[in-house]
């Protein structure tokens, strides 16, 4: 069996679009197929020059998945993938 999906929001405080998608990483979390952490790209001056105008930013296994908006099937989709 192979570990589970590593899932990594970029993300700062104050962004109402950060909070939907954290949200939704939540409830999709609690199935537990994947593990999720969030960063807050405000932390570190190069995270914040890279995503700065970006957040919310998903990647899977390293791999940008989404910015902005998050489709929670299109998630489910990619993270099976």
């Amino acid at each position: 069996m192979s570990a589970s999906p590593t899932v990594v929001v970029y993300s700062r405080k104050g962004c109402h679009l950060c909070e939907v998608v954290k949200e939704s990483l939540d409830k999709l979390s609690r199935h537990g197929a994947f593990t999720w952490q969030e960063v807050d790209v405000d932390a570190d001056s190069e995270l914040r020059r890279q995503y700065n105008d970006e957040v919310p930013v998903v990647f899977i296994d390293g791999r940008k998945a989404f910015k902005y908006h998050m489709d929670e099937q299109e998630f489910l989709r990619k993270l099976a993938s």
